[in-house]
């Protein structure tokens, strides 16, 4: 009986033995840093325990750790500390700070930034070094883009006025020269000589003025008497009382042709024929130039070219307006040619003309025109839609061929 008793307990103990054996190899295992050292090391309860289970019938299996490649286990062998190579794994309380230790240690290959060294103290710091300045770079500012799309320069010279904004004298005008706090009672009216002269007292001799501006002439009057040492600085202030020399010739059919004066170097041509007064009948005006020889024709219909500009010594010549004439044919009551009025539109074209005889639902008509290579280029209208207001009533122009009933 006692023989019975003392087996199981020894089984028993074997059992417990076992049980805390293998709970304790579950709980306490190789961490990653240590994992080198501890590798195939067998503690003296494990080495105990193999001993015991040879001789029962229950056999406890050691854990098996996982494979792993000679790269990660130099790896492991280098982060582990020199002190664990020979001793057994430490309780989990101990471990654990341990791990957090090792993992707050710096990680060689890793960069790490500078720690910047704190001067000593009653060291007097370096000097800064002195820089100068840059330079000012001066800016100039752009210039506004010319008529002709270019940018002009700073050096470049100065765009001179249009012609009709300013007006140099010529022989026969008379100017207004006042020297500034010069007497009242002096003498201020000049003309121009027929050698382009005026005969000014106080420059001893006579200034040529022809062909400059006024400004031009008090600066040469100036001149003339800071040369004679009578003032430094001298002042004027000109101008033209008389306009004589700018004048351009108008004939034609005009109320009042002849000689118009011109009070700038070039003027508009409405202005010209507004002091001639042009007749109704009159349609066109040629433009002869003196200075070129050139002919120009402008249509007085035009708004654009009565703007043209006329120079001194033209000749202006206005003539009718020269027969012109649109031809209408198709479904109209008297097809034919008509005489061309500007500004008519094609359905007023197709009233002179009779009206439409035979009106559809759709009557097209076509327009042929003569484009600038001779050649006619076609183009169709509905009538009944301009009739309506859908589409444009198109002018007419001279030359133009309407024919009136093409069905589509």
């Amino acid at each position: 009986m006692s023989r019975v008793i003392r087996r199981s307990a020894f089984a028993l103990a074997f059992v417990c033995a076992a049980g805390v054996a293998e709970a304790r190899a579950q709980r306490v295992g190789p961490t990653e840093d240590d994992r080198a050292a501890t590798d195939g090391a067998k503690t003296a309860a494990e080495r105990k325990d193999a001993k015991t289970g040879a001789k029962s019938a229950t056999k406890v299996e050691p854990k098996v750790e996982p494979k792993r490649d000679a790269a990660e286990a130099k790896r492991d062998q280098a982060h582990a500390p020199a002190s664990t190579a020979s001793v057994a794994p430490t309780p989990l309380g101990e471990r654990t700070a341990a791990s957090a230790a090792v993992a707050a240690t710096p990680d060689p290959t890793q960069t790490q930034a500078p720690v910047p060294v704190s001067p000593s103290i009653g060291a007097l710091p370096a000097p800064l070094k002195y820089e100068p300045p840059p330079p000012i770079k001066a800016e100039v500012p752009a210039s506004p883009p010319s008529a002709s799309g270019a940018v002009n320069n700073s050096t470049a010279a100065a765009t001179p006025a249009p012609p009709s904004s300013i007006y140099r004298p010529g022989v026969g005008d008379i100017l207004d020269i006042r020297l500034v706090n010069g007497m009242s009672k002096d003498f201020t009216l000049y003309t121009v000589l027929s050698n382009g002269t005026v005969d000014y007292p106080l420059a001893g001799e006579p200034v040529v003025v022809a062909g400059l501006t006024t400004d031009e002439i008090g600066a040469r009057l100036s001149a003339a008497l800071k040369r004679r040492g009578i003032f430094e600085r001298a002042q004027f202030q000109i101008s033209v009382r008389d306009y004589v020399s700018h004048t351009v010739m108008v004939s034609g059919l005009v109320e009042q042709p002849g000689q118009k004066v011109l009070r700038r170097e070039a003027v508009p041509l409405y202005v010209v024929l507004a002091e001639a007064f042009p007749r109704a009948d009159a349609g066109r005006a040629v433009v002869i130039s003196r200075a070129t020889g050139r002919t120009r024709t402008f249509d007085l219909a035009d708004s654009n070219a009565l703007n043209e500009l006329v120079l001194p010594g033209d000749v202006i010549n206005l003539q009718p307006r020269p027969q012109e004439f649109y031809y209408v044919g198709g479904q109209v009551g008297s097809p034919g040619q008509r005489d061309f009025h500007a500004g008519i539109t094609l359905t007023q074209a197709i009233l002179a003309a009779g009206g439409v005889s035979r009106a559809g639902k759709r009557t097209v008509v076509t327009v042929s025109r003569q484009g600038a290579d001779g050649r006619l280029t076609a183009t169709d209208y509905v009538l009944q839609e301009i009739e309506e207001g859908r589409a444009p009533d198109p002018r007419v122009q001279p030359g133009d061929r309407i024919e009136i009933g093409r069905k589509r």
